[in-house]
């Protein structure tokens, strides 16, 4: 199998933007064929770099390909982009760019298009730069598909063009001091005797912003379980529910598990965690954390829509609602949302959450508090989605959001205090 890393990419990209697939499914498969941890990581910025990119890299190549390949000839179109993103993107040697990507044509099993890619590079490299791009279509401008360029232009009427640009960024890593096993201040000392550089402390949360990605291996006492990569937004939802000591606290649509562990961690004598979550495979994730932090939960592979399925007829004290969502708060760390995502998947969405939010309040005692959080930034799934729950359901009260100066629902922007897009809202059950 090969091991040109463009060839892979080329792979990826294919299996992702032509064939649906999930680039957290797809990557990994192809970085099982390369042992060298460079490699690895070069294969990963070519793909989410690509895809950051993939509109304005796709008019570069109908620049210069008259006749569009189709077909399983497609992956080399991606090859094409590959190339281009290394030439304009990054700092490998426009030589080495080249050579590597027009290489990659024998191992794809076409010999007869390396003319044909080294003479799109090539030219690529003579004219780099799109003619009059304020007057090419916004998708290409702005990278992102037009659907949700005109939903963002629609509720961000001020700010609109910021967000797009949030989403080309790359993500921050963000840490979660696992406070059973350390102090904020100690493993602080430890990451600067490492010599990783803090930027910041996030005076809600105490989570840690450092100024470039680290591998995880090289974080102290990592698989001792002493910190965890949680970025900062979604470190917010445990101090947000506040869980006490003898709360039975439920966190639904739980996977991979970080807001479990973390609600564990800063209430460890609570009297249970229940975290559950629809696909099984998932849950595999949530288990491995809770084992490497030291930390017990029941988990159960369940449909939050039909409690009924699983529910133990003990009401929660405390209820974590991380809604399935259209993901548009976290595209920085999954640019493949952007393509998978249809503008038809959100009405489905909202139809889905009213559903579980329906289903999981009835499982909430009298008295007891609910969290609602989403990674999106879109207003239906949001703040439109619990003013409409508040309407239609007497029970329900909209609370202040503790820690915050947000009085009733918090809307985290990609890039606010480098944070991803977030949305909380707090719910408490009248007695």
């Amino acid at each position: 199998m090969s091991k040109n890393v463009r060839a892979l990419a080329a792979r990826c990209l294919y299996a992702v933007v032509d064939q649906g697939r999930s680039l957290s499914d797809e990557l990994p498969k192809q970085q099982l064929l390369i042992e060298s941890g460079k490699d690895k990581g070069l294969l990963q910025e070519l793909c989410y770099g690509v895809l950051r990119y993939l509109p304005e890299l796709e008019q570069h190549v109908r620049r210069f390909v008259k006749k569009p390949l189709t077909g399983k000839q497609r992956v080399f179109h991606f090859l094409m982009m590959v190339g281009i993103y290394q030439i304009k993107f990054t700092r490998i040697p426009d030589h080495a760019a080249v050579a590597e990507t027009v290489a990659a044509t024998a191992i794809l099993k076409n010999r007869h298009l390396k003319g044909m890619i080294n003479a799109v590079l090539r030219s690529y490299q003579r004219d780099p730069e799109l003619e009059n791009i304020e007057q090419l279509p916004d998708p290409v401008r702005y990278n992102h598909p037009g659907w949700f360029i005109n939903k963002i232009k629609a509720a961000y009427p001020d700010n609109w063009q910021n967000i797009l640009e949030q989403n080309l960024q790359r993500p921050p890593m963000w840490l979660r001091v696992n406070q059973q096993k350390s102090t904020i201040e100690n493993y602080l000392s430890l990451l600067a005797e490492q010599e990783v550089v803090v930027l910041q402390v996030d005076p809600l949360s105490q989570a840690i912003l450092l100024e470039q990605a680290t591998d995880v291996t090289k974080l102290p006492h990592f698989e001792d379980g002493w910190v965890s990569v949680q970025d900062g937004a979604a470190q917010m939802a445990a101090p947000l529910l506040n869980a006490q000591s003898d709360d039975n606290v439920l966190d639904c649509c739980a996977a991979p598990g970080g807001k479990t562990c973390h609600i564990l961690e800063l209430a460890p004598n609570i009297k249970a965690m229940t975290a559950i979550d629809v696909e099984e495979s998932r849950l595999v994730r949530v288990n491995e954390n809770l084992t490497r932090l030291g930390l017990n939960a029941k988990v159960i592979a369940g449909d939050a829509a039909n409690p009924e399925q699983w529910f133990d007829g003990e009401l929660f004290d405390r209820i974590l609602l991380d809604a399935p969502c259209s993901g548009t708060g976290v595209i920085r760390k999954n640019p493949d949302i952007k393509w998978l995502r249809r503008a038809t998947d959100i009405d489905a969405l909202v139809i889905l959450q009213k559903q579980i939010l329906n289903a999981i309040w009835a499982l909430l005692k009298p008295g007891g508090t609910m969290i609602y959080a989403t990674c999106s930034i879109l207003p239906e799934e949001n703040c439109q989605q619990i003013e409409k729950f508040i309407t239609d359901t007497p029970d329900a009260v909209l609370e202040p959001l503790a820690l915050t100066e947000h009085s009733n629902d918090w809307q985290i922007l990609p890039g606010d205090n480098s944070m991803d897009g977030f949305y909380y809202a707090k719910l408490s059950k009248k007695c």
